[in-house]
């Protein structure tokens, strides 16, 4: 097997998606060299088919149709299930999951951040600070760049100025492109039956309904374009910094190297000193060894499936598992791999009786038409990923903030294009609803370390561990009958028909559990294998810096570091933690923005309100009931 070895540069980054494309921006523009390692290729920069439908917001469904773009992991059997295994689509290529997912941006809840800071030590480790809501919302505003429609919101929210107005990430909030009623009767809906109506769930209050941002371009030569951190930071650094960052493409990561292991370092090494990464093996497409030096640190941003296998094949993680692997032990981590979490969903379905629904706009002409648009003038339904709406609520009383997610489309149809749900009128809508704080916890593992002879380790096995704790029956049922009680308010009065999914006929415990054991998806917000914590966890992998515990030299940053998944989609989550990572490593630090960050960024009569018992609703087939 050919090697070659590669010029050294400061920092090696292993995986070029929504945390790599950040950290490269900013190491660069800081004047620190870096290569920015990828196993996919570069479609998404230009302007092939496959870079067009990824530029396109409403071809969200597409590029998951390709291997170029998807690495296409396939789950172990869930025996809660019945044995369906769960598709997880994890992003290849330059932009990773923010070139092909749903173009979705929620923070998450403010409280998700201090229950992070939480599993940290009190006292911050030396370069890192804490990660409670106050500490992470100045990077939350350092990315973002809102719309006029958000930057009006925040101006009158309860705390003007948690929204960021001059950063390099788009964030578009939904102006319902399709000219349709269903999305402001959503949102009244949501209103009238108790939850209430909000200009953005990102600002200091989450819980309620609104107008649902997306990571599209607002403004500027790429407008009406997906933003993914390719378009926002990638691109951006290469043009500002081309002689401080390198991007190599089709180079897959093997494993990690240790000092130990180049007889050049290893003399230099003290004697009891940690391992020390220095840096990186890959596979080149012509399966030539390709390795590449990191001067001061290797940072790992390969995502929650890819990274902590890097991690096992490299030697650090759970010493049983590699013995079985026949990896020699670097360091042992029992939490590489574990704690593996995600979000379910289903489609909750209903039959439209008005005409106002997307559906007629499927046909092959219709998209031809929005498209030929979109590429013309760059707007109309070719602009917008059509999830325009949603809302967050409490799934019972006494749960302290919100625990279920909706995202509203006006069309009802299976995330991939494919199927489009029955109805006489020819309309439709649907509700993505779902439980977000699953207590269930599953793993990734290895199979086998990368062979001596050369190539790419195969794929990790996954097991998720789906609804394999009564919390998760308990709160996805409540998340069908809240979806019931939304579209029986009188804002859906005269639009609203027959309910398709589940089904009017499913009421009772057993029977929503059979629809849910049928329907259930992932929501493809995989995070928390290589968690962030303090150095008594055993199950910790990382330190509050994203240093790996028991060796220098080596970083993780991505949604793997989440201890607790955040409540809602984690793209925007994972491009501030690497937002906030990139000062730790450069030994800076934003300070925490407590004059616009009054009470932690949350509205203080929300804090009251949250205590109260919800109200009494009426249900979709008109039962009076309550939530407690």
């Amino acid at each position: 097997m050919r090697r070659t070895a590669h010029r050294a540069a400061d920092y090696i980054i292993v995986g070029a998606g929504s945390a790599g494309c950040v950290l490269a921006y900013r190491l660069a523009a800081s004047g620190k060299t870096v290569v920015l390692l990828e196993a996919g290729g570069r479609q998404a920069l230009g302007w092939t088919w496959q870079g067009i439908i990824s530029r396109l917001p409403t071809a969200l469904a597409l590029p998951m149709h390709y291997e170029s773009y998807n690495w296409g992991y396939v789950p172990e059997k869930e025996p809660a299930l019945k044995g369906r295994s769960i598709s997880c689509p994890r992003g290849k290529g330059i932009g990773g999951s923010s070139s092909i997912n749903g173009q979705v941006y929620v923070r998450g809840h403010p409280r998700d951040f201090d229950s992070w800071s939480a599993e940290l030590p009190k006292e911050a480790a030396e370069g890192s600070s804490p990660w409670d809501a106050a500490h992470v919302l100045p990077y939350f505003r350092r990315m973002e760049s809102v719309c006029a429609a958000g930057a009006r919101s925040d101006d009158e929210d309860v705390h003007t100025g948690l929204r960021g107005r001059e950063g390099p990430l788009h964030v578009t909030h939904g102006k319902n492109a399709l000219g349709t009623t269903l999305f402001e009767a959503f949102i009244r809906a949501g209103a009238e039956a108790g939850y209430g109506s909000i200009a953005d769930f990102n600002g200091s209050r989450q819980e309620g309904f609104s107008a649902m941002p997306m990571t599209v371009h607002h403004s500027g030569p790429r407008r009406g374009q997906r933003c993914s951190t390719a378009a926002a930071y990638l691109e951006p650094a290469m043009s500002s910094f081309p002689d401080y960052i390198s991007l190599e493409s089709g180079m897959t990561a093997r494993r990690i190297l240790w000092a130990a292991e180049q007889p050049e370092l290893a003399a230099a090494a003290s004697e009891g000193a940690k391992p020390r990464a220095v840096g990186v093996e890959c596979v080149a497409l012509n399966g030539e060894l390709v390795t590449f030096r990191a001067n001061e640190e290797v940072l790992v941003a390969c995502g929650a499936i890819a990274s902590p296998q890097l991690l096992q094949c490299s030697g650090v993680g759970p010493s049983a598992l590699l013995g079985r692997l026949g990896v020699p032990l670097v360091a042992a981590r029992e939490g590489v791999g574990a704690n593996l979490q995600d979000h379910l969903e289903v489609y909750h379905q209903f039959e439209v009786a008005a005409p106002v629904s997307l559906q007629p706009h499927l046909s092959i002409p219709s998209k031809g038409y929005i498209g030929a648009r979109w590429l013309l003038l760059r707007d109309g339904l070719g602009a917008t990923n059509h999830f325009e709406a949603g809302g967050f609520v409490r799934s019972r009383a006494g749960v302290e903030w919100p625990d279920v997610q909706f995202h509203f489309l006006p069309v009802a149809i299976s995330y991939d294009g494919k199927t489009i749900a029955p109805s006489k009128t020819g309309h439709s809508l649907q509700m993505h609803v779902g439980f977000n704080k699953s207590p269930s916890r599953g793993h990734v593992h290895a199979t086998a370390a990368p062979a001596a002879s050369g190539g790419a380790a195969p794929p990790p096995t996954l097991r998720f561990n789906y609804m394999s704790h009564e919390e998760d029956w308990l709160g996805h049922r409540a998340s069908v009958r809240i979806a019931r009680e939304i579209v029986a308010q009188p804002a859906f009065d005269g639009i609203i028909g027959p309910e398709v999914t589940p089904g009017a006929q499913a009421q009772s415990d057993a029977e929503l559990d059979e629809f849910l054991v049928e329907h259930l998806e992932s929501a493809y917000h995989a995070c928390g294998t290589c968690k962030m914590g303090a150095p008594t966890d055993p199950m910790a992998v990382v330190d509050g810096a994203g240093r790996v515990y028991g060796v220098d030299g080596l970083r993780v940053v991505d949604a793997s570091i989440f201890p607790i998944i955040p409540n809602g989609n984690l793209n925007a989550p994972t491009i501030m933690t690497a937002e906030k990572m990139a000062d730790h490593i450069l030994g800076t630090a934003l300070p925490p923005d407590h004059a616009a960050a009054a009470a932690t960024w949350i509205d203080p009569e929300w804090r009251t309100r949250q205590r109260e018992k919800p109200p009494v609703r009426q249900t979709w087939d008109g039962r009076s009931s309550s939530l407690s």
